[in-house]
């Protein structure tokens, strides 16, 4: 399915949460956030930074505050969707209409707009550089436009080269492994993007 264009077409899309998505939408609209879609959600930002999204799934719908680890939450209302691995982002999730209470949702959203005004954010640890296995060494001194093109690629997806060669047990099944990369990173494109939508 494609991505939706819009928040009214993401929010139609989500027929079992769609008055409390509506909801929450409009909670946000009396903001001075702007409204506009990135990867496939509903997000908000001020003067092009994200402040928060709201999104829907199975179980639940809620808002995503992408510095809510910054938010006062004397209560614990907000989650941690992958504790240990999330550091800045923060979840208020509900389960029905009647869990969301506006003064709640709205001290919530006026913590996080403030605190962007501030420039606050959380600090992340620069992400950890790629361990160069000897085979793509090898074949990054052969060919200087190579190493080039891998140098551009987001730290993630030279980590994800590197461990798929480092990962097989035989070197031939390595250099069979730096052969089938070599006009994946030409392209400038991730070893796992096909599997994305």
């Amino acid at each position: 399915m494609a991505k939706p264009k819009s928040v009214d077409e993401y929010i139609a899309r989500h027929k079992k949460w769609q008055k409390s998505l509506n909801y929450l939408k409009d909670l946000i609209s009396d903001t001075e956030l702007s409204e506009t879609i990135k990867w496939g959600q509903p997000t908000y930002t001020l003067n092009d930074k994200n402040v928060l999204a709201i999104g829907a799934f199975k179980e639940h719908f809620g808002i995503w505050f992408f510095n809510g680890a910054l938010l006062n939450d004397p209560h614990n209302y907000l989650h941690n969707a992958q504790e240990g691995k999330t550091k800045a982002m923060r979840q208020l999730r509900f389960s029905s209409f009647k869990e969301i209470h506006d003064d709640m949702v709205m001290d919530f959203v006026n913590q996080a707009i403030k605190n962007q005004k501030a420039g606050k954010e959380v600090k992340i640890n620069p992400t950890r550089e790629a361990d160069i296995p000897p085979f793509l060494e090898e074949s990054f001194s052969k060919d200087n436009e190579l190493k080039s093109k891998f140098d551009k690629l987001t730290p993630g997806r030279q980590r994800e080269y590197a461990e798929y060669i480092s990962t097989a047990k035989q070197n031939a099944t390595k250099q069979r492994r730096v052969d089938k990369i070599i006009p994946m990173i030409k392209k400038g494109v991730g070893l796992n993007d096909k599997y994305q939508k």
